[in-house]
């Protein structure tokens, strides 16, 4: 599976989280600590926000460890807002196209984990796209077809419940055609101003998640966490050995983080 980070604060340069901790981002497309896949090496991208309400996004198939672009383009760019995410493809091919974040307009979407049994289930997921948006599906992943398919439940006018319904029709196509391979999903979205990230499975066994508040790094890439700062870090694994400083987002729950503020609620309105 893949490893991503989601930052909203003041504007920093791309390689404070990228590359600069000990356990960066980089570090983790190498050797992730956390994941189900140690190795993150099919491709990469990044998406940020600076005066354009519509994202710039930087994606390629080479490891992120082994791209000097990347290393370059991130040390120079600031941003408020930006993903960033290493990829473990579940067997689709390694092409730009299926590279993380998706953008769609001013909205940006990356993802962690899979669709059970998807390949089986593709036509039936793809074909509940709504027309506006099936023309923009361009590569061929689980994630991206996540995506269009929270588009298509109002993401645009409501995302918290575009997740929702996104979730409860992927379960049901994956309990109507009796899938053997679990559902299981970290993702974050963006529209620029808020993040949204859920966390959930349906075999309680969801990719890890936590946020931290007030995340600083210095210039020898040691990390510190203010829990009363006003910047927010939304991450699959901390990005150094100190996980107390750490906060685990619970499964089957939502976190909606802007600048200075986090809230935690249930996915599923009955849990």
């Amino acid at each position: 599976m893949c490893r991503w980070l989601a930052y909203i604060g003041s504007p920093i340069h791309l390689d404070t989280l990228i590359l600069r901790p000990e356990n960066s981002l980089i570090s983790q497309s190498r050797a992730a600590r956390r994941g189900v896949s140690t190795t993150n090496g099919d491709g990469f991208g990044i998406g940020w926000y600076d005066a354009s309400p519509e994202p710039g996004v930087f994606r390629d198939v080479l490891p992120a460890w082994n791209d000097e672009n990347l290393r370059s383009v991130s040390e120079q760019i600031r941003a408020r807002l930006f993903f960033a995410h290493v990829r473990a493809s579940t067997g689709t091919p390694t092409v730009r196209t299926n590279c993380h974040p998706f953008r769609h307009e001013r909205w940006l979407f990356m993802h962690n984990g899979q669709i059970g049994d998807f390949e089986r289930l593709r036509h039936e997921l793809t074909v509940s796209i709504a027309p506006r948006y099936f023309n923009t599906l361009l590569g061929s992943t689980d994630s991206e077809v996540f995506f269009h398919l929270m588009l298509t439940h109002g993401l645009e006018t409501d995302s918290p419940g575009a997740f929702r319904r996104a979730v409860a029709q992927v379960l049901a196509v994956m309990a109507n055609g009796k899938a053997r391979e679990p559902f299981r999903m970290t993702a974050a979205v963006t529209n620029g101003e808020h993040v949204l990230a859920v966390r959930a499975s349906s075999d309680h066994r969801a990719p890890s998640l936590y946020y931290g508040r007030g995340v600083t790094v210095d210039a020898a890439g040691h990390l510190g966490v203010d829990p009363h700062g006003e910047s927010v870090l939304i991450l699959s694994e901390p990005l150094n050995r100190r996980h107390e400083e750490w906060i685990e987002i619970p499964e089957e729950h939502l976190l909606h983080a802007s600048r200075g503020r986090v809230e935690i609620e249930p996915l599923h309105h009955d849990a």
